[in-house]
């Protein structure tokens, strides 16, 4: 796992492909809180945008942080499976 501590307020969390998956709010004990107007995929198959709430990517998709962005182990659209709704 990455030093959280690493992990900056409105840094870009991108998929293990390089596909943006939202933007670092803060760090919750051991997950990312994305904010809630770039919370998830910009637009969900089926339900146009998916925003109005934090998401939850948990610490332990994430690979690397390179160049202040946030880089999952997995790509983007698995992902967002993975995101936890509040």
């Amino acid at each position: 796992m990455v030093d959280a501590t690493q992990i900056q307020e409105h840094a870009e969390v991108i998929g293990a492909d390089g596909v943006h998956v939202g933007t670092v709010d803060k760090v919750e004990g051991n997950r990312i809180k994305l904010t809630k107007k770039d919370s998830g995929p910009q637009v969900v198959e089926g339900k146009g945008r998916h925003e109005g709430h934090h998401h939850f990517i948990s610490l332990g998709l994430v690979a690397d942080i390179e160049d202040g962005k946030v880089r999952l182990s997995a790509n983007a659209d698995v992902a967002v499976t993975f995101e936890e709704e509040a």
